[in-house]
């Protein structure tokens, strides 16, 4: 059956699915079984984003076939898609080397998910949402007030709201039902810290870091309304404009103000370059 014949709350979720996390490995597999390149692929990114490959690391293409206890040809693969998702780039005389990037890379990425998010928003606007496709959404925003109800957020509350923000997101993506701009959202949603949930600024008991989530929740809301409404360039500036909170969190996390929280985020700060 082709997209454009599944039901719109069928179509939301193989979307949503598509661009959750791993979601380019999933689509890999066919719906089977993990392959032995997507193990490789998940396997090698691991390492790098882990901080066990650090920033500017020489990868050799025979040392991860020996570490990783697979053959050539998958590492092979792996290598190159990761050297498409920026994480590795060719050193000139074979091999690769593990990217840092800079703080302006990383804004451009944040900028431009936010850009390709705001462009779905409106088109999803644009062109109407189904009943059951909003009903869902507004679900996981009643659930987001839930965790966000505590004055301030443990672990598990922060980890429920990443994974919620991640859930919303992607069901905003999925409403504009079109593949051909997510292909390009899921390229750059592959980019260290470019996802909705990249940068979930955390200070220990801080109010303040709880209050900033309150105030991205109701930019949701206002995005979900303006689909509603069927309001495109209403909707399109409130998602790129959400997509901002992501820029400040950035500064104070690289000005050493406050830590990121989110699973093994941590390490892969390191790949940020300081000036």
């Amino acid at each position: 059956m082709s997209p454009q014949a599944l039901p719109a709350t069928a179509t939301a979720t193989a979307t949503t699915d598509r661009l959750a996390p791993n979601a380019a490995v999933r689509a890999e597999t066919g719906g089977g079984g993990e392959s032995v390149q997507v193990r490789a692929l998940l396997r090698l990114r691991e390492l790098i984003l882990s901080g066990e490959l650090a920033g500017g690391s020489r990868i050799a293409e025979l040392a991860i076939v020996e570490r990783l206890g697979v053959s050539r040809t998958p590492v092979r693969a792996a290598l190159a898609r990761l050297e498409q998702e920026g994480l590795l780039a060719p050193l000139p005389h074979g091999g690769y080397v593990v990217q840092t990037f800079s703080e302006r890379d990383i804004a451009d990425a944040i900028e431009l998910r936010g850009t390709l998010e705001g462009l779905l928003a409106r088109l999803a606007a644009e062109r109407g949402v189904s009943a059951a496709v909003l009903a869902e959404a507004h679900d996981c925003l009643q659930q987001l007030d839930t965790v966000l109800a505590a004055h301030a957020l443990d672990d598990e509350g922060f980890s429920a709201y990443v994974l919620l923000n991640s859930r919303f997101h992607a069901l905003i993506w999925a409403m504009a039902e079109s593949p051909t701009i997510s292909r390009q959202l899921e390229k750059v949603l592959s980019l260290p810290f470019a996802s909705p949930s990249g940068f979930v600024v955390m200070q220990a008991h801080s109010q303040r870091a709880r209050d900033m989530l309150v105030v991205a929740q109701d930019q949701h809301r206002q995005v979900l309304d303006a689909i509603e409404q069927r309001e495109g360039a209403r909707a399109e500036a409130l998602l790129r404009e959400h997509s901002r909170l992501a820029q400040r969190n950035l500064r104070e996390v690289l000005a050493g103000a406050a830590t990121v929280h989110a699973p093994g985020a941590m390490p892969a700060i390191k790949l940020i370059r300081r000036p």
